[in-house]
């Protein structure tokens, strides 16, 4: 019995690390899927409050954007991971075929050897075949076998019973694939049928828009303007930053920073840390990326963004991305506000505040609040706009902060 115990442990572990690296590759789609059920749940949360007016348009066009893209994102992941469980049902059920041929060809003999047993198994004929030997040696060993023998019927019948368990477990195993996979082939098809809804309403909404191109179009190169008129601002306050570190140093003017020892070991801190930092928002989706890109829906407009604009929910908090001093804090356009934190010879930039809670000069820690990010009453939207650069040359926040 107790061989029989380790034998289906063995059984079980084999089972197990068979479909190891099926499992793995699945289990990660599985974490991938949970993690855009997240996402898409608190982006449509967070684009339900979008106001719909003719001004909003293309606000809510960008915003049905949005939701369709993240959607089809967890359709192409439970597609995948329906197609991984699929692979699994196939390798379960060649298991499953194996095991009835080896229970079979195991039964046939264990009955034929049952029957020429039973043909010569009284016990004259073993106290025969016993006493038949010629010397001790071969009774010896004649004894021997008719253990050895007994030994093995009892190993058949034992293999038998953990041949049939193996049956069984494999067959559970298959039946909660099989249900797994119509989970999710389930969910799949309710995904894309919401799709496909939003896609009806993406192209009336996109019709609307369409009419009206060249208002938006205004719309977009005077948002583009207060932009560059903003980052500008921000650039002078770094530039003269530097300027007065080099005078401080008494050294020529340089395009960078005169670090003492101490800000030297905070901005390699700052760089050890590269794709790490933490988001300035505790939550969040970037609604923008870094860099030169097309207008998503006016594709006469570009855009060329020197940092990464987060939406995120109404009284969000700002928070620094890593120890460091307030260098400045500026007042823009429509009263609103934005942060400057030196880390070093890198600067975070945090733009779009409605209040702050910090003054120039001021020690921040990672993650302390800074500011509460404005909510526009007219679009119900509150984005947060953050650039991060290394004196003066702006750099792709996303290579920065974890897993934007």
């Amino acid at each position: 019995m107790q061989f029989k115990f380790k034998y289906v442990l063995v059984f079980l572990a084999l089972i197990f690390s068979a479909n190891l690296f099926s499992q793995n590759s699945r289990e990660v789609l599985e974490a991938r899927r949970i993690q855009l059920q997240k996402d898409k749940e608190y982006i449509n949360a967070l684009l339900s409050n979008t106001k719909r007016t003719e001004k909003n348009l293309l606000i809510e066009l960008l915003d049905l954007n949005k939701k369709i893209d993240t959607r089809e994102k967890l359709i192409s992941v439970i597609s995948k991971e329906s197609k991984e469980l699929g692979n699994e049902i196939y390798e379960n059920q060649l298991e499953i075929n194996k095991n009835k041929r080896d229970l079979e060809a195991l039964k046939k003999d264990y009955a034929d050897m049952i029957y020429k047993s039973y043909k010569s198994k009284s016990q004259n004929s073993r106290i025969m075949f016993l006493l038949s030997s010629e010397n001790f040696f071969q009774a010896y060993k004649r004894f021997q076998y008719m253990k050895q023998y007994t030994s093995f019927r009892k190993m058949q019948g034992e293999e038998i019973q953990v041949k049939t368990f193996e049956l069984e477990a494999l067959s559970d195993s298959l039946k909660l694939k099989k249900d797994q996979k119509q989970l999710l082939l389930n969910k799949q098809q309710k995904e894309q049928s919401v799709v496909e809804k939003e896609k009806k309403e993406q192209e009336i909404v996109l019709s609307q828009v369409k009419k009206k191109e060249n208002k938006y179009e205004r719309q977009i190169k005077e948002f583009i303007k207060e932009e560059n008129r903003i980052n500008a601002q921000i650039d002078k306050i770094i530039r003269d930053a530097i300027a007065a570190s080099n005078n401080s140093a008494g050294g020529a003017t340089s395009g960078t920073f005169v670090l003492t020892a101490e800000a030297k070991e905070l901005a390699s801190q700052f760089a050890s840390n590269k794709g790490k930092l933490p988001w300035p928002v505790e939550k969040g989706y970037v609604s923008m990326y870094f860099g030169k890109q097309p207008h998503p829906i006016v594709t006469t407009a570009t855009i060329e963004s020197n940092g990464v604009r987060i939406t995120t929910e109404e009284g969000s908090k700002a928070r620094a991305v890593f120890n460091g001093t307030v260098l400045s804090v500026q007042i823009l356009s429509g009263n609103k506000k934005a942060v400057l934190i030196q880390h070093g010879n890198y600067i975070t930039v945090y733009k779009n505040l409605e209040n702050v809670t910090v003054s120039t000069g001021d020690k921040v820690v990672t993650k302390q609040e800074i500011g509460t990010i404005f909510t526009d009453r007219v679009t119900g939207k509150t984005i947060i706009g953050f650039v991060l650069s290394k004196n003066t040359t702006t750099e792709d926040p996303s290579l920065w902060i974890y897993k934007m």
